[in-house]
């Protein structure tokens, strides 16, 4: 498209969202999630004074509020923990507790805990 092509459309467009306005009235536009999505990925980048210059269905502070979300969203999605409960022991942590076990059978589970603290092993009691 040429530039001029793009002037005619942006000016069609702007039109079109001036025409939907006067027909909502003072009612809020309905839009869909995906619909906010792509409306704060979109504009994020702007200045809030250039979003208040653009002519939007909705304030320049509501789309800032979607894209505060969507991070929100999409953070603690990647932030929940895969696996339930108490994360594994190391497997070469475990052997050794296994074999030290093994070879002292009239220890308890604190002389081991103790003995992996004179190693230089951080493991907690019930661990062991």
């Amino acid at each position: 498209m040429t530039e001029s092509e793009k002037d005619v459309e942006i000016l069609a467009l702007r039109h079109q969202l001036a025409v939907q306005r006067r027909q909502l009235g003072g009612q809020r536009p309905r839009l869909w999630p995906e619909d906010r999505a792509l409306f704060a990925a979109l504009l994020v980048p702007f200045a809030r004074a250039t979003l208040r210059r653009l002519r939007l269905l909705v304030s320049p502070d509501t789309v800032l509020r979607w894209h505060r979300d969507l991070m929100k969203r999409r953070h603690a999605c990647m932030s929940v923990n895969r696996r339930p409960g108490r994360p594994r022991t190391v497997a070469s942590i475990r052997r050794l507790v296994l074999r030290l076990a093994a070879e002292n059978p009239s220890w308890g589970y604190r002389r081991i805990h103790g003995e992996l603290t004179l190693l230089g092993v951080v493991i907690a009691v019930s661990t062991v």
